[in-house]
Order: C-alpha cells, then sequence, then structure tokens
C-alpha cells in the first residue's frame, strides 16, 4: 500500500512536472516575458524609460522571492518604432526566445504586426504601450489593454474643453496614420456631440519637421482650440511655429504627447498646452510624498529622472505580477486567463484608475483626466471623465 502511494505520488509530480514543461516562457525557476519598444528611434525617450520603469518593478518582484519562487525575466527587443523591425522582434521573441507573454509592446501598427505570430503560439498580448482601441477591439482572448483609447479621451475631453474655454472654431492637426486617425475620430465625436465640427483639418507624415503649411491654414481658419494629434517632437514645432506667427489657440494634445520631453525641449512656450491623460507625472520634488519616493529611487537606480512612461511599465509589470500570484504555481496560458477574467486592482500612488477585466473586457480602464503644463510641470488639472464615450461609427 505504501509502496503504492509512492507510485501514485511520482506519476503525479512528473505530470506537474511535464505540463509546466508543456507551457512555453514557464520553467521550474523563471517566467520569461518579452517585449518589443523603441530604444534607438523618434521616441527612444518614452521606450527607455518604460523599459526603466519595468525593470524596477521586475527588480522589486524578484527581490521578494518572485512569483511562487519563479524569478521574472525580460527580455527587451528594439523596435527604432518600426513596424517591421517590431514584428521581425516579435519572431524572435515567441519562436527563439519562447516568451511566455509579449507585456508593453510599444506602437498601434507594431502590435497589429506582430499578432499573428503571437497568437499562432497562444502568446498573449499583455498591456500594449498604445491607447488605440484595436489593442482590444475586436474582442480576442489574448489581448489585454490598460490605457484610455485616445479615440474615448478626446470624445469626452473636447466636449468640456469647448465649454470651459467658450471656443467657437476647433481645428485638429494629426499625424497620418492608425493613431492620427484614432484621435480624429474621437475629436469628431465628441464635437457631435454639442453639434459641432472642426472647422480644419489637416495632417502631416510621420517624421516629418516643418509644419508652417498646417499651422497657416489653422490660424487663417480662426481656429481658437487645436487638437493635436502629434507625439513629442510635433507637438513642440507645431507649438512654436504658431507662437512664431502670433497664433495663441487653446492647445490640447493627448496621452502621446503627455510627456516631460515637451517641456523639457520646448521651453517656457509650451506652457498651457493640455493633454488628457491618466497616471500623475512623477517628479522628484513631487509634493506627494509617496510619488516623490518613488521618483527618487527610480532617479538612484537608474541615474535619470523618471517619466510618465517609467510608471507605464512600472504598473503594467506589476499588473501582471499581481494576476499570476493568483493563478499560484500551475501558471499556464489557460490558467492566467481564468484569473483575468475576474481580476482587478485599485487606484495606485500615481493615480491610475482602477482596473477591471471580464470574460468580455479586454480594457481594464476607460477613465482619463486633463493635465496642463504650468511653470514648466505637467500638473493635473481635472477629474476623471468616466461618462460613456459618444458612439463610435
Amino acid at each position: 500500500m505504501k509502496f503504492g502511494r509512492i507510485i501514485f505520488l511520482a506519476v503525479a509530480a512528473f505530470v506537474a512536472t511535464h505540463s509546466v514543461a508543456q507551457q512555453q516562457g514557464v520553467s521550474n525557476d523563471e517566467i520569461l516575458l518579452g517585449t518589443t519598444t523603441d530604444l534607438s528611434g523618434p521616441v527612444a525617450s518614452y521606450g527607455k524609460p518604460y523599459r526603466s520603469g519595468m525593470q524596477l518593478a521586475i527588480d522589486e518582484i524578484n527581490q521578494r522571492g518572485g512569483i511562487h519562487g519563479r524569478k521574472v525575466r525580460v527580455i527587451f527587443e528594439d523596435s527604432a518604432y518600426d513596424p517591421k523591425k517590431a514584428a521581425l522582434a516579435a519572431e524572435k521573441l515567441v519562436n527563439q526566445d519562447k516568451i511566455f507573454m509579449m507585456i508593453g509592446a510599444m506602437g498601434t501598427a507594431h502590435n497589429i504586426a506582430s499578432w499573428p505570430i503571437q497568437f499562432e503560439k497562444n502568446v498573449i498580448n499583455f498591456l500594449p504601450l498604445a491607447a488605440s482601441a484595436p489593442m482590444y477591439d475586436p474582442f480576442h482572448r489574448l489581448k489585454y489593454a490598460v490605457q484610455s483609447t485616445y479615440y474615448d479621451q478626446l470624445s469626452r475631453a473636447v466636449p468640456q474643453m469647448v465649454k470651459d474655454k467658450g471656443s467657437k472654431k476647433a481645428c485638429i492637426i494629426y499625424q497620418d496614420d492608425d493613431m492620427g486617425s484614432e484621435i480624429k475620430a474621437g475629436g469628431e465625436a465628441g464635437l457631435k456631440s454639442i453639434n459641432m465640427t472642426f472647422t480644419e483639418t489637416t495632417s502631416f507624415k510621420r517624421g516629418a519637421t516643418d509644419f508652417s503649411t498646417q499651422v497657416a491654414k489653422m490660424k487663417a481658419a480662426g481656429c481658437d482650440l487645436v487638437i493635436m494629434g502629434t507625439i513629442i517632437r510635433e507637438t513642440i514645432a507645431t507649438i512654436n511655429e504658431s507662437r512664431k506667427l502670433g497664433f495663441n489657440p487653446v492647445f490640447l494634445g493627448t496621452v502621446a504627447a503627455y510627456s516631460d520631453q515637451v517641456h523639457t525641449l520646448g521651453g517656457k512656450s509650451m506652457d498651457g498646452l493640455y493633454a488628457t491623460m491618466t497616471i500623475q507625472h512623477p517628479y522628484t520634488d513631487e509634493q506627494s510624498e509617496p510619488i516623490r519616493v518613488w521618483a527618487n529611487k527610480y532617479k538612484a537606480q537608474f541615474n535619470a529622472d523618471p517619466t510618465a512612461y517609467s510608471v507605464y511599465g512600472y504598473v503594467a509589470m506589476n499588473i501582471f505580477a499581481n494576476a499570476a500570484q493568483k493563478v499560484g504555481r500551475n501558471l499556464t496560458t489557460d490558467t492566467f486567463i481564468s484569473v483575468m477574467d475576474t481580476f482587478s486592482m485599485p487606484t495606485d500612488i500615481f493615480g491610475h484608475p482602477p482596473v477591471t477585466f471580464s470574460p468580455t473586457k479586454r480594457l481594464g480602464a476607460e477613465a482619463s483626466r486633463l493635465s496642463q503644463i504650468q511653470d514648466g510641470k505637467w500638473r493635473v488639472v481635472g477629474p476623471y471623465i468616466s461618462a460613456e464615450p459618444a458612439t463610435k461609427k
């Protein structure tokens, strides 16, 4: 009888070990994740702090003993903000490195280009650094997003801004790609909800540096509110060109422009710019003590001031760790999804809205709020707007 029990336990242990071995990216002592981000291209100022923020969370998790005895490791691949390079990097991560999950991959087009590679191997795309609807819609069991979309941000913020500023003529300048198109659609929906339309729309190609034509068009149209489908250098260049021409509307960007690089590189002329956002920028002299302590810890480790993107990386990794901890030792794609079906997290020290998922809900947080650059720093100037967005066409 005793011998039979020994045989049973041995077989059970073998089956458990064999089951774990069959799950790509999960070994007896490690969980291997991967991500593609910009470390050398036009938005490396987002990608590098994002990597550092994620690494800080990884270090804290592993110092606590990991997740059920397994240390977390992430392979960071440089996409240089090129969708083709992102797809090649995803091919390596999924089929050569054999990661368990893609976490925090940057860019809308970049994620879309990588999905066929991931989904063929049952690899989850978790919390991408892209605030666009395709990150969760249409539904796919392997897609999870946490950032309020450009569409939702602007469909809610634009009517509020028009009301607060008494705007009569709203215009838009946007990057001619998936990101810019969604920003434009969100702005249009917000205006439609208050019976308005854009007085002028103007666009630019990715990588453009001269915005004089676009600014001249918006000035000639008499725009008093300009929605900006721009990132860093395009935001700075557009506003500087406007100041030069004596054109001073209210400028409203999205989370894509919510970066310390805007006021650091753009200087005093960036004061007054609004942007939709979620987390509070982590300045090392921030009045909030928890944020200040975290920011100085980050600076001590990486010898650089943290940014909002440092926080995005940190938060994404901690959401993963919390979910994986709830799974237990038997971590697989299916068990992870099972936990995510009822997963929730409260707000954190950075003011990120509460996160909730369900079997049919793949966007963890929908609300956004407004910040403004005041005296060279981003300051939160409004509460979360969580009402239902305008109907998307």
